[in-house]
């Protein structure tokens, strides 16, 4: 079993469409337990949290949650050029922090490519951002066996991004505003490409650009050396 480097996580699987709850708040306990696979040391003490498992209309709270901001995300692309979360700015980002050995984490992503395919474009995009420590050689792999094709790679192989957000387990997805500012994330896999997802992720889209359709490969807006 692996660890992640100065960085105590736990995988959540949740038997549901996963907890929304708004920017800087804590999730509501409720009846039922999301199953944690604890990575590390038997005694890092990790605990899970009970969480609800939620439907679209839970989802609808989070429309009016007040934006939070990001702090500053860089990671790498397949070809190891730096890219800034902030060169997405202007659209909407479903930001999925996931690994290869996260078995909730593969569960999620053929949806994730899906709706990439559905609504990826000039106003929203999915950064699906793995923390495999083998980067690239485990990442291009796995896309090729199931069959990802609308996602791009991108890399965090140091896990710096869990420390920066404050993660507590994975998969983790974070909704971020045109502005870069985060409205509100989820833990556990999720169907993203539900009728009832993608009816909510549109509210978020402005009424220029592209949302919706056919994604073209736009890769990233900036890059840096």
């Amino acid at each position: 079993m692996r660890t992640l480097t100065a960085v105590a996580t736990v995988c959540v699987c949740m038997a549901g469409a996963g907890l929304w709850w708004s920017a800087g708040a804590a999730p509501n306990p409720a009846a039922g337990t999301p199953e944690v696979v604890r990575l590390g040391a038997p005694d890092a003490g990790l605990t899970a949290t009970p969480v609800a498992s939620t439907g679209a209309d839970k989802l609808e709270k989070f429309k009016g949650a007040e934006p939070k901001p990001m702090p500053p995300l860089s990671f790498v692309d397949a070809e190891g050029r730096r890219v800034d979360l902030a060169d997405f700015k202007d659209r909407v980002i479903l930001l999925n922090l996931w690994a290869t050995w996260c078995g909730p984490c593969v569960k999620e992503m053929p949806s994730l490519d899906r709706l990439q395919a559905q609504l990826g474009g000039d106003a929203f995009q999915v950064v699906a951002l793995s923390l495999d420590r083998g980067g690239r050689t485990a990442v291009e792999p796995f896309y090729k066996k199931t069959g990802v094709e609308h996602l791009t790679v991108f890399l965090d192989p140091g896990s710096e991004s869990m420390k920066a957000l404050s993660l507590r387990g994975l998969p983790t997805t974070i909704l971020v505003d045109p502005e870069g500012r985060e409205l509100g994330r989820v833990e556990g896999a999720v169907e993203w490409d539900s009728p009832e997802v993608v009816a909510f992720l549109r509210q978020f889209l402005g009424r220029g650009g592209n949302s919706g359709g056919p994604a073209r490969d736009r890769g990233v807006m900036k890059t840096r050396g």
